[in-house]
């Protein structure tokens, strides 16, 4: 079974609402290539190994949360940059990329998916005013020790995290990728813990200092689950096949 490209264009575009958002990059089609997609790849970032990866799977289109075309980038087609769109273009792959719309799904996002793996079963945007802000918040079922709370993210993500604080923990804001310096309006909610992707030298001294626990889990580990949902999503609703490709990425 296949969809077109198109198809595949205005499904996710009603899925994700990329209008909503002030985003840094352009979100949507952003390579064009073949029309007819039967078999869809996933993965967080438009890196080459990810493409090579795809091609070898005989991928029609690569969907990631990580694209191309960054406002502050060189815009010159040079070097590694051209060199990943040379390998799209001559095997005629599609890439679509949606950076703030996939970290915000409110169901299939990146950061409701984290929420999930955590055990929060209700999540909600913090900000719900402003779509913009990736920053999520919820409660545990009931109350648990830091340690015991980091020990289960830290299998379930497969990773280390490092973890800022102590004592107990029951309302948690979160915001996959690089959200540290949300930690402040994580703090004014009354968080006991804020978890995120990334860490900057100022994060410690703001969360010890507000009295917040936190913790940095891996911009790549917190960000692999939202581009998979949406993968499994298009492949029941559109009927073309889906693959899921995660490249390593310690950071």
């Amino acid at each position: 079974m296949s969809c077109t490209r198109q198809d595949l264009r205005e499904y996710l575009d009603s899925l994700l609402l990329p209008d909503n958002f002030r985003d840094y990059c352009p979100n949507g089609l952003q390579v064009e290539g073949k029309s007819q997609i039967r078999h869809l790849v996933t993965g967080v970032t438009a890196c080459q190994a990810l493409i090579d990866a795809a091609v070898e799977a005989q991928a029609d289109a690569i969907l990631v949360h990580h694209g191309f075309f960054w406002r502050s980038e060189d815009p010159v087609v040079a070097g590694m940059k051209a060199r990943r769109l040379r390998a799209l273009m001559l095997n005629d792959v599609n890439l679509f990329a949606y950076h703030l719309p996939l970290d915000c799904h409110p169901e299939l996002g990146n950061n409701a998916q984290l929420g999930r793996l955590m055990g929060i079963s209700q999540t909600a945007p913090l900000v719900s005013s402003d779509p913009s802000i990736p920053v999520f918040c919820g409660d545990l079922n009931k109350e648990t020790s830091l340690s015991s709370f980091a020990q289960n993210l830290s299998s379930q993500l497969g990773r280390e995290l490092l973890i800022v604080g102590d004592g107990a923990v029951r309302k948690i804001a979160w915001c996959t990728g690089a959200g540290q310096h949300y930690i402040d309006m994580a703090a004014d909610a009354g968080a006991d813990l804020y978890v995120t992707g990334e860490v900057s030298e100022q994060t410690v001294h703001t969360a010890r200092e507000r009295g917040i626990s936190f913790i940095a889990a891996g911009h790549h580990a917190t960000e692999r689950y939202g581009v998979e949902a949406v993968g499994g999503q298009v492949a029941r609703e559109l009927g073309c096949s889906h693959q899921f490709i995660d490249i390593a990425n310690p950071a």
